[in-house]
């Protein structure tokens, strides 16, 4: 009994003990955790706050200076493409007769994708649009169908030449019905013959892409038919002075003047002194582009200065004889207008050239039929043998000054 309360009272003081060691590690280790969650938290803060520190803008004094901008570039693009004389022989009516009328347009079927991918494009007519009231003819005298307009129309032609030397062909009467016939179209801008003085002093503008230019037409041949006294507006004749007055009224008012000029040597593919005269004379008057025709046949493009030069376009569509009378140039261009700091510079960019081909069946004994224009990228042996040959001859004629890129080219 002695021993076991002896034992229940060690025991005892073993518990007071461990209560007294437990009071004092307890708060030891509090005081420890505490320090530590301190300390721990000091260092957190102080890394927080220098790693957002360095993001930290601090305001220093400057002063109200205004930020300039930057001057802005408004850029404007238009393409154009050219092609040669529409010479409506009887060959070609008479292939295009219908009941009611005449249908040229699958003749230009061929050709119609890529005629209308571009803004602009311009055909020269050289045979007057008299209309059928009058009677159609052909060679020497023409008078063609008020249809071949429809068809050029179709196809994206919306520039067109009327002063050729063969615009008095039919007399006065022919001139005032394709005048009325092509005042019917708003949408394209034809030029060189008239109807009144009114309507040929008349200074038209048009707008495509941005861009504002005009076109005047010239002829430089007659075939010896005399203008009316008191009716110069029938057909513009080239003359100097008038020349020169007609682009001053105009030159400020656009970003791209054309002239088209009926010039040349027929069947010639050589250019002459002429030519040359008058190319040179319109690039210093300040035209951007001469686009001639007459001779029938392709003769070479250059620059004078920043003035394209297409001596002759050749045919492009007529029932004439000989590969080199059936074969015809398709000029192309990008107008280019950059505004900038109150400035305007407009730039010529990527001439290039095709050739294209008039294809028909039978001969001239039974008459020739199914007159279709082929590019000469679509032509094979069928349509025309050798025409890998014909295609490097008048190319080479087209491009011996080297300026233009070869959009179809045939080995």
């Amino acid at each position: 009994m002695k021993d076991k309360r002896r034992t229940v009272r060690i025991k005892g003081k073993a518990e007071k003990r461990k209560r007294r060691v437990h009071l004092r590690v307890v708060p030891c280790f509090l005081f420890l955790l505490f320090l530590l969650v301190g300390v721990g938290f000091f260092f957190y803060q102080d890394l927080f706050f220098d790693a957002h520190s360095k993001d930290e803008v601090i305001p220093t004094p400057t002063m109200d200076v205004k930020p300039t901008k930057t001057p802005e570039e408004k850029v404007s693009k238009l393409s154009l493409i050219m092609v040669g004389d529409a010479l409506i022989h009887s060959a070609l009516y008479q292939d295009a007769k219908i009941d009611g009328g005449y249908d040229f347009k699958p003749m230009l079927a061929q050709l119609k994708p890529i005629i209308s991918s571009y803004d602009l494009a311009y055909y020269n007519q050289e045979t007057i649009l008299g209309g059928t009231e009058l009677g159609l003819s052909t060679y020497p005298r023409f008078n063609s169908p008020y249809e071949v307009g429809d068809a050029f129309i179709d196809c994206g032609f919306n520039l067109v030449s009327l002063s050729t030397n063969h615009t008095l062909d039919r007399g006065e009467q022919a001139i005032l019905n394709s005048r009325a016939y092509w005042n019917r179209h708003e949408d394209v801008l034809a030029t060189g013959s008239y109807a009144s003085f009114e309507e040929r002093n008349q200074v038209v503008v048009k707008e495509k892409n941005g861009i504002k230019y005009a076109m005047l037409s010239y002829t430089d041949l007659t075939n010896g038919l005399k203008v009316p006294m008191g009716k110069e507006y029938l057909v513009n004749i080239y003359e100097e002075e008038q020349v020169k007055k007609d682009i001053e009224a105009v030159r400020d008012q656009v970003d791209l003047l054309l002239v088209s000029m009926h010039f040349g040597t027929e069947y010639s593919f050589g250019v002459s002194e002429r030519q040359r005269a008058i190319a040179t004379y319109l690039a210093d008057l300040g035209v951007d582009i001469v686009i001639g025709t007459h001779p029938h046949v392709v003769e070479p493009i250059e620059f004078i200065d920043d003035t394209m030069v297409i001596y002759s376009l050749g045919n492009f569509i007529s029932a004439q004889r000989g590969v080199e009378k059936l074969t015809g140039l398709m000029a192309s261009v990008e107008v280019k207008k950059v505004e900038k700091d109150g400035t305007t510079k407009v730039t010529l960019e990527n001439p290039a050239a095709r050739l294209v081909y008039t294809y028909s069946k039978g001969t001239s004994a039974s008459g020739r039929y199914d007159f279709v224009l082929y590019p000469y990228s679509s032509l094979n042996d069928q349509l025309l043998k050798g025409y890998q040959t014909y295609y490097r001859k008048y190319m080479d004629i087209v491009n011996q000054n080297g300026v233009v890129t070869e959009l179809d080219f045939i080995s």
